[in-house]
């Protein structure tokens, strides 16, 4: 299954649709935000995409930064602790930044022209930014394209999924869709097979023997994939639960699929 043949699809595609017009880098042009703690903020200051407004830390944090050309200011940590969300580990750092540019399924296509593998995760109103920084920080690690999530019902860029995320927000492209049915068919036509995992799958992702192309399709935590979403995919495949186990945590189900996809390629 090294590539899509068209003729086999099993969803037809639909026609005249307008185009998508999706939010990318996980804002999509909003008012500025505080990223916070040293991982989330080295990572933005070594992001040439990364537009800085504002650099905050206390002196024992400031050691801890990289060399960097934004200057950093000097703050109390509880001068720090009134500048990010209310509970935040922001272990003494705290950045001003824009959210990153957009980037759309159509970059993430072309991106993917020329190879003969690639991997995109869509999530499925997956809501909690803590789980999708986790998924992003795991499509890092296991080399996927990107990260694809609705418009709505899926959280904003912030200081609490860029904390999460560890770094990762910086290097894996979050894209923001309007319509992730539309955005399944979207990459189908750029010669992705996508597959969603799904608890009362007939296979198991491994012996789905998915390669080339691939979209992993997650839902949100106990109601699983939409029915729309779920209709528009290729495959269903499931990870092998033993035991009175049902489910996974949505983040560690990605980590796992990521790692099947990688040990499989």
């Amino acid at each position: 299954m090294k590539k899509r043949d068209e003729r086999n699809r099993p969803h037809a595609q639909g026609k005249g649709r307008p185009q998508q017009t999706p939010r990318g880098g996980g804002g999509g042009g909003g008012s500025s935000i505080w990223l916070y703690g040293i991982h989330a903020v080295t990572a933005a200051l070594a992001n040439p995409e990364r537009r800085v407004r504002r650099l905050v830390a206390t002196a024992e944090a400031a050691k801890a930064l990289p060399p960097c050309k934004v200057p950093v200011e000097a703050m109390d940590r509880a001068d720090i602790d009134r500048l990010v969300a209310p509970g935040a580990v922001h272990q003494g750092v705290a950045l001003l930044v824009e959210p990153l540019p957009a980037v759309t399924i159509e970059d993430v296509i072309r991106s993917a022209e020329m190879a003969s593998s690639a991997l995109v995760l869509v999530l499925d109103q997956v809501t909690d930014p803590h789980n999708v920084g986790a998924i992003l920080r795991s499509a890092a690690a296991f080399g996927a394209l990107a990260v694809v999530a609705p418009d709505r019902h899926a959280p904003d860029e912030t200081g609490t999924l860029a904390k999460s995320a560890s770094g990762a927000l910086e290097r894996m492209p979050l894209v923001r869709v309007t319509n992730v049915v539309r955005a399944l068919e979207d990459l189908k036509k750029g010669g992705f097979w996508t597959a969603g995992l799904a608890a009362d799958a007939p296979k198991t992702l491994a012996e789905a023997k998915l390669s080339g192309k691939v979209v992993l399709v997650l839902g949100a935590e106990g109601e699983g994939m939409r029915r729309l979403t779920r209709e528009h995919c290729d495959h269903l495949v499931r990870l092998p639960m033993c035991g009175e186990m049902e489910s996974l945590n949505v983040s560690n189900a990605a980590a796992v699929a990521l790692y099947e996809m990688r040990r499989e390629g």
